[in-house]
Protein backbone atom coordinates (compact mmCIF):
# COMPACT_ATOMS: atom_id res chain seq x y z
CA UNK A 1 0.00 0.00 0.00
CA UNK A 2 0.90 3.74 -0.84
CA UNK A 3 -0.78 6.39 0.70
CA UNK A 4 0.83 9.95 0.32
CA UNK A 5 1.56 11.75 3.39
CA UNK A 6 -0.68 14.45 2.35
CA UNK A 7 -3.59 12.35 1.58
CA UNK A 8 -6.38 12.74 3.89
CA UNK A 9 -7.95 8.89 4.72
CA UNK A 10 -11.01 8.63 7.32
CA UNK A 11 -10.17 6.30 10.06
CA UNK A 12 -13.75 4.47 8.93
CA UNK A 13 -12.78 4.25 5.09
CA UNK A 14 -11.72 0.62 4.41
CA UNK A 15 -8.54 -0.14 1.98
CA UNK A 16 -7.42 -3.32 0.77
CA UNK A 17 -4.08 -4.63 -0.21
CA UNK A 18 -1.92 -2.57 -2.95
CA UNK A 19 -3.95 0.37 -2.83
CA UNK A 20 -1.78 3.52 -3.95
CA UNK A 21 -3.26 7.42 -3.01
CA UNK A 22 -2.19 10.17 -4.46
CA UNK A 23 -1.60 13.87 -2.98
CA UNK A 24 -4.25 15.58 -0.92
CA UNK A 25 -6.56 13.15 -2.59
CA UNK A 26 -9.80 12.66 0.43
CA UNK A 27 -11.13 9.37 1.35
CA UNK A 28 -14.52 9.60 3.71
CA UNK A 29 -15.62 7.40 6.38
CA UNK A 30 -17.69 4.17 4.89
CA UNK A 31 -15.92 4.24 1.61
CA UNK A 32 -14.41 0.63 0.61
CA UNK A 33 -11.87 0.49 -2.01
CA UNK A 34 -10.47 -2.78 -3.15
CA UNK A 35 -7.37 -4.27 -4.00
CA UNK A 36 -4.68 -2.76 -6.13
CA UNK A 37 -6.71 0.09 -6.78
CA UNK A 38 -4.95 3.53 -7.77
CA UNK A 39 -6.06 7.19 -6.69
CA UNK A 40 -4.23 9.89 -8.09
CA UNK A 41 -4.07 13.04 -6.37
CA UNK A 42 -6.98 15.13 -5.80
CA UNK A 43 -9.30 12.72 -5.42
CA UNK A 44 -12.30 12.70 -3.64
CA UNK A 45 -14.26 9.97 -2.89
CA UNK A 46 -17.49 10.15 -0.68
CA UNK A 47 -18.93 8.33 2.02
CA UNK A 48 -21.01 4.97 1.10
CA UNK A 49 -18.73 4.54 -2.16
CA UNK A 50 -17.77 0.67 -2.93
CA UNK A 51 -14.80 1.13 -5.61
CA UNK A 52 -13.90 -2.86 -7.35
CA UNK A 53 -10.71 -4.15 -7.60
CA UNK A 54 -8.18 -3.28 -10.04
CA UNK A 55 -9.91 0.50 -11.09
CA UNK A 56 -7.81 3.72 -11.39
CA UNK A 57 -9.36 6.99 -10.62
CA UNK A 58 -7.34 10.30 -12.35
CA UNK A 59 -6.47 13.84 -10.96
CA UNK A 60 -9.48 15.41 -9.95
CA UNK A 61 -12.06 12.92 -9.83
CA UNK A 62 -15.08 13.57 -7.44
CA UNK A 63 -16.82 10.15 -6.62
CA UNK A 64 -20.21 9.71 -4.38
CA UNK A 65 -20.76 12.95 -3.86
CA UNK A 66 -24.03 15.02 -2.97
CA UNK A 67 -26.40 15.08 -5.73
CA UNK A 68 -27.62 18.68 -7.64
CA UNK A 69 -30.91 17.91 -6.70
CA UNK A 70 -33.21 19.98 -4.54
CA UNK A 71 -34.81 16.96 -3.03
CA UNK A 72 -31.79 16.15 -1.54
CA UNK A 73 -31.72 16.12 2.08
CA UNK A 74 -28.28 16.04 4.23
CA UNK A 75 -28.15 13.05 5.98
CA UNK A 76 -30.01 11.17 3.61
CA UNK A 77 -28.30 7.16 3.63
CA UNK A 78 -27.77 6.79 -0.07
CA UNK A 79 -24.70 4.73 -2.31
CA UNK A 80 -22.64 4.93 -5.12
CA UNK A 81 -20.71 1.89 -6.88
CA UNK A 82 -17.62 1.50 -8.76
CA UNK A 83 -16.83 -2.24 -10.35
CA UNK A 84 -13.58 -3.73 -10.87
CA UNK A 85 -11.28 -2.80 -13.42
CA UNK A 86 -13.01 0.15 -14.31
CA UNK A 87 -10.73 3.90 -15.38
CA UNK A 88 -12.21 6.62 -14.21
CA UNK A 89 -10.41 9.79 -16.33
CA UNK A 90 -10.02 13.38 -15.08
CA UNK A 91 -12.45 15.15 -13.07
CA UNK A 92 -15.09 12.41 -13.60
CA UNK A 93 -17.81 13.55 -11.35
CA UNK A 94 -20.24 11.02 -9.89
CA UNK A 95 -22.82 11.13 -8.02
CA UNK A 96 -25.05 9.25 -5.44
CA UNK A 97 -28.63 8.93 -4.97
CA UNK A 98 -30.72 11.73 -3.02
CA UNK A 99 -33.04 9.06 -2.27
CA UNK A 100 -32.47 6.78 0.92
CA UNK A 101 -31.18 3.89 -0.04
CA UNK A 102 -30.87 4.58 -3.52
CA UNK A 103 -27.65 3.65 -5.38
CA UNK A 104 -25.63 5.11 -8.36
CA UNK A 105 -23.42 2.23 -10.26
CA UNK A 106 -21.02 1.95 -12.46
CA UNK A 107 -19.87 -1.48 -13.81
CA UNK A 108 -16.76 -3.70 -14.30
CA UNK A 109 -14.37 -2.84 -17.07
CA UNK A 110 -16.01 0.79 -17.80
CA UNK A 111 -13.74 3.83 -18.84
CA UNK A 112 -15.31 7.36 -18.43
CA UNK A 113 -13.26 9.76 -20.20
CA UNK A 114 -12.21 13.36 -18.83
CA UNK A 115 -15.18 15.58 -17.63
CA UNK A 116 -17.56 12.52 -18.07
CA UNK A 117 -20.74 13.54 -15.49
CA UNK A 118 -22.78 10.74 -13.97
CA UNK A 119 -26.15 11.70 -12.72
CA UNK A 120 -27.45 10.37 -9.60
CA UNK A 121 -29.46 7.35 -9.74
CA UNK A 122 -27.93 6.43 -13.33
CA UNK A 123 -27.20 3.12 -13.93
CA UNK A 124 -24.12 1.91 -15.87
CA UNK A 125 -23.16 -1.20 -16.96
CA UNK A 126 -19.97 -3.26 -17.84
CA UNK A 127 -17.71 -2.35 -20.21
CA UNK A 128 -19.36 0.44 -21.37
CA UNK A 129 -17.27 3.56 -23.27
CA UNK A 130 -18.02 6.94 -22.87
CA UNK A 131 -15.92 9.64 -24.15
CA UNK A 132 -15.18 13.07 -23.16
CA UNK A 133 -17.58 15.87 -21.87
CA UNK A 134 -20.52 13.92 -21.78
CA UNK A 135 -23.19 14.48 -19.32
CA UNK A 136 -25.17 11.68 -17.98
CA UNK A 137 -28.51 12.71 -16.36
CA UNK A 138 -30.00 11.42 -13.53
CA UNK A 139 -31.72 7.66 -13.31
CA UNK A 140 -30.19 6.98 -17.09
CA UNK A 141 -29.29 3.35 -17.92
CA UNK A 142 -26.76 2.66 -20.08
CA UNK A 143 -26.72 -1.17 -21.07
CA UNK A 144 -23.32 -3.22 -21.50
CA UNK A 145 -21.07 -2.46 -24.19
CA UNK A 146 -22.47 0.47 -25.25
CA UNK A 147 -20.15 3.38 -26.60
CA UNK A 148 -20.94 7.02 -26.49
CA UNK A 149 -18.91 9.43 -28.12
CA UNK A 150 -18.06 13.33 -26.84
CA UNK A 151 -20.09 15.89 -26.17
CA UNK A 152 -23.15 13.70 -25.44
CA UNK A 153 -26.00 15.15 -23.43
CA UNK A 154 -28.47 12.55 -22.43
CA UNK A 155 -32.25 13.25 -20.46
CA UNK A 156 -33.49 12.16 -17.35
CA UNK A 157 -34.68 8.34 -17.05
CA UNK A 158 -33.43 7.40 -21.02
CA UNK A 159 -32.10 3.72 -21.44
CA UNK A 160 -29.39 2.97 -23.83
CA UNK A 161 -29.31 -0.24 -25.21
CA UNK A 162 -26.32 -3.45 -25.13
CA UNK A 163 -23.92 -2.12 -28.03
CA UNK A 164 -25.53 0.59 -28.98
CA UNK A 165 -23.45 3.41 -30.30
CA UNK A 166 -24.18 7.28 -30.14
CA UNK A 167 -22.22 9.84 -32.31
CA UNK A 168 -20.72 12.80 -30.92
CA UNK A 169 -22.50 16.07 -29.79
CA UNK A 170 -25.92 14.11 -30.09
CA UNK A 171 -28.72 14.99 -27.32
CA UNK A 172 -30.71 11.83 -26.47
CA UNK A 173 -34.06 12.32 -25.53
CA UNK A 174 -35.67 8.93 -25.93
CA UNK A 175 -34.14 5.28 -25.49
CA UNK A 176 -31.61 3.76 -28.05
CA UNK A 177 -32.18 0.67 -28.99
CA UNK A 178 -29.62 -2.26 -28.52
CA UNK A 179 -27.02 -2.92 -31.00
CA UNK A 180 -28.38 0.65 -33.12
CA UNK A 181 -25.83 3.47 -33.95
CA UNK A 182 -27.42 6.91 -33.28
CA UNK A 183 -25.78 9.47 -36.09
CA UNK A 184 -24.92 12.84 -35.38
CA UNK A 185 -28.27 13.58 -36.86
CA UNK A 186 -29.80 12.21 -33.63
CA UNK A 187 -31.14 9.75 -35.85
CA UNK A 188 -30.43 6.20 -35.74
CA UNK A 189 -28.97 5.30 -39.07
CA UNK A 190 -28.31 1.54 -38.62
CA UNK A 191 -26.91 -1.32 -36.40
CA UNK A 192 -23.53 -0.89 -34.64
CA UNK A 193 -21.87 -3.31 -36.93
CA UNK A 194 -18.38 -2.49 -35.88
CA UNK A 195 -19.17 -3.03 -32.21
CA UNK A 196 -20.98 -6.05 -33.17
CA UNK A 197 -18.08 -7.40 -34.89
CA UNK A 198 -16.33 -6.99 -31.99
CA UNK A 199 -18.22 -8.47 -29.69
CA UNK A 200 -17.86 -11.80 -31.70
CA UNK A 201 -21.17 -11.61 -33.15
CA UNK A 202 -21.05 -14.34 -36.12
CA UNK A 203 -22.75 -12.84 -39.56
CA UNK A 204 -26.20 -14.90 -39.29
CA UNK A 205 -26.94 -12.90 -36.14
CA UNK A 206 -25.34 -9.77 -37.23
CA UNK A 207 -27.65 -10.17 -40.46
CA UNK A 208 -30.49 -10.53 -37.78
CA UNK A 209 -30.29 -7.59 -35.96
CA UNK A 210 -29.63 -5.54 -39.39
CA UNK A 211 -33.08 -6.95 -40.75
CA UNK A 212 -34.93 -5.85 -37.21
CA UNK A 213 -33.74 -2.44 -36.97
CA UNK A 214 -34.52 -2.04 -41.07
CA UNK A 215 -38.34 -3.26 -40.14
CA UNK A 216 -38.70 -1.12 -37.07
CA UNK A 217 -37.13 2.19 -38.50
CA UNK A 218 -37.24 2.30 -41.75
CA UNK A 219 -40.35 0.53 -43.21
CA UNK A 220 -42.69 3.45 -42.68
CA UNK A 221 -44.30 0.80 -39.87
CA UNK A 222 -46.15 2.00 -36.41
CA UNK A 223 -43.91 0.67 -33.36
CA UNK A 224 -46.75 -2.60 -32.89
CA UNK A 225 -46.74 -3.41 -37.13
CA UNK A 226 -42.97 -3.08 -36.99
CA UNK A 227 -42.80 -5.19 -33.93
CA UNK A 228 -44.95 -8.00 -35.19
CA UNK A 229 -43.16 -8.51 -38.21
CA UNK A 230 -39.57 -9.08 -36.53
CA UNK A 231 -41.05 -11.08 -34.32
CA UNK A 232 -42.81 -12.58 -37.08
CA UNK A 233 -38.84 -13.92 -38.48
CA UNK A 234 -38.36 -17.44 -38.24
CA UNK A 235 -35.72 -19.15 -36.12
CA UNK A 236 -34.93 -15.04 -34.19
CA UNK A 237 -31.83 -15.26 -32.44
CA UNK A 238 -32.25 -14.03 -28.26
CA UNK A 239 -30.79 -10.88 -29.57
CA UNK A 240 -34.03 -10.04 -31.62
CA UNK A 241 -35.95 -11.24 -28.19
CA UNK A 242 -33.62 -8.73 -26.18
CA UNK A 243 -34.08 -5.51 -28.66
CA UNK A 244 -38.33 -6.24 -29.02
CA UNK A 245 -38.16 -6.24 -25.11
CA UNK A 246 -36.33 -2.98 -24.55
CA UNK A 247 -38.67 -1.10 -27.37
CA UNK A 248 -41.91 -2.61 -25.52
CA UNK A 249 -40.57 -1.40 -22.33
CA UNK A 250 -39.68 1.97 -23.21
CA UNK A 251 -41.67 4.33 -21.47
CA UNK A 252 -39.78 7.22 -22.97
CA UNK A 253 -40.63 6.40 -26.56
CA UNK A 254 -37.83 5.60 -29.12
CA UNK A 255 -35.23 8.05 -30.77
CA UNK A 256 -36.47 7.85 -34.80
CA UNK A 257 -34.62 7.03 -37.44
CA UNK A 258 -32.91 8.62 -40.41
CA UNK A 259 -35.72 10.14 -42.47
CA UNK A 260 -33.80 9.85 -45.21
CA UNK A 261 -33.57 6.61 -44.58
CA UNK A 262 -37.21 5.62 -43.78
CA UNK A 263 -37.85 7.58 -47.50
CA UNK A 264 -36.03 4.95 -49.29
CA UNK A 265 -37.52 2.22 -47.01
CA UNK A 266 -41.16 3.27 -47.97
CA UNK A 267 -40.56 4.06 -51.65
CA UNK A 268 -42.37 1.65 -53.64
CA UNK A 269 -40.52 1.49 -56.59
CA UNK A 270 -37.13 2.11 -54.53
CA UNK A 271 -34.74 -0.46 -54.42
CA UNK A 272 -34.28 -2.08 -50.47
CA UNK A 273 -31.84 -0.73 -47.66
CA UNK A 274 -28.91 -3.18 -48.68
CA UNK A 275 -28.37 -5.95 -45.71
CA UNK A 276 -24.98 -6.15 -46.83
CA UNK A 277 -22.52 -5.20 -44.31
Amino acid sequence: MAIHPTAVIAPGARLGTGVHVGPYSVIENDVVIGDDCWIDAHVKIASHTTIGARTRIYFGALIGEEPQDHRFKPGTLAFTTVGADTVLREYVTIHRSPFEGGTTSIGDRTLLMAFVHVGHDAVIGNRVTVANQTAISGHVIIEDGAVLSGYVLIHQFCRIGELAMLGGRTIVRQDVPPFCMLAENECICGPNTVGLRRAGYDSATRMAIRRAIKTYFFRGLNSANALAAIEAEPASPPEIGRFVHFVRKSERGIMPGDPELVAIGTRAAAPEVPDEE
